[in-house]
């Protein structure tokens, strides 16, 4: 009969039929997934009700995490091996489920910032440097130092977490290392540092159990690089500590302690 429409939609309605895009319905053909009907006299493809049916089929397992490349299988499959596969595909999407929990729950620790990088040990002796009224500059530099022993000497880690909660609970001990802070206004020919380097050594020396060092960490052929890396930490900042901590360093090596060398 003249004038009338040629049977079946344009990929443009089909792809809005299906809430898909033309783009997409491209790709599914390209993919083998929805055949490419035969163009009609003016040229123009036209699908019917099966493409659709198909199309939106395509478009439903894709959307519920089916790889493409399992869609067209998945709809040629007879009953129990489409159970089968779809069993398959929630089981994955279900540990893709956790995996992206699990990585939320990263980025919400990472908005607590140090909780992510350091044990609660570290965090308590963070927070005791705080009540004992320590700079937030030094604390922060602290928190850095600390982060970098964890990363580069994990073996003596805990070990060094305890020694230094300890030491913080010796009020003399706090004192002097207030007083290094301090330092940092001095001349760098102040008398004072040697002074205050001998004063500071003596009270590590008193308790010469919270200098012990784990063999493990002293075997390793690079502890010295490893120990230079850390204690090296924002020592452009700081020269007058960084020579209290060499003549700190000095005497302990004296009296018979392994510090390694820088």
């Amino acid at each position: 009969m003249a004038g009338k429409t040629a049977g079946g939609v344009t990929i443009g309605q089909a792809a809005a039929f299906a809430g898909v895009t033309v783009k997409t319905v491209r790709h599914y053909h390209q993919h083998g997934l929805v055949g490419e009907p035969r163009r009609d006299s003016s040229g123009y493809r036209r699908y019917g009700s099966a493409d659709l049916l198909r199309l939106v089929q395509v478009r439903t397992l894709a959307a519920a995490g089916v790889p493409l490349a399992e869609v067209g299988p998945l709809l040629d499959a007879d009953a129990e091996r489409f159970a089968v596969a779809l069993a398959d595909v929630e089981q994955r999407l279900t540990d893709r489920i956790a995996d992206l929990a699990a990585r939320r729950d990263t980025l919400r620790q990472l908005a607590d910032g140090d909780r992510l990088l350091l044990p609660a040990p570290a965090l308590a002796v963070l927070d005791r440097l705080t009540e004992l009224g320590f700079d937030p500059e030094y604390v922060a530099a602290q928190r850095e130092a600390l982060v970098l022993a964890r990363a580069m000497a994990p073996a003596v880690y805990d070990s060094f977490l305890t020694q230094l909660a300890h030491r913080l609970d010796d009020p003399e001990y706090v004192r002097l290392t207030k007083l290094c802070l301090e330092a940092e206004g001095w001349r760098p020919d102040d008398p004072r540092i040697e002074e205050l380097a001998s004063a500071l050594a003596d009270n590590l020396l008193a308790r010469p159990e919270l200098l012990a060092v784990p063999k493990g960490f002293r075997a390793q052929p690079d502890a010295d690089t490893r120990y230079e890396m850390i204690n090296s930490h924002r020592e452009e900042q700081l020269p007058n500590s960084v020579r209290v901590t060499a003549l700190v360093e000095e005497k302990l090596r004296a009296a018979g302690f392994p510090v390694p060398r820088h």
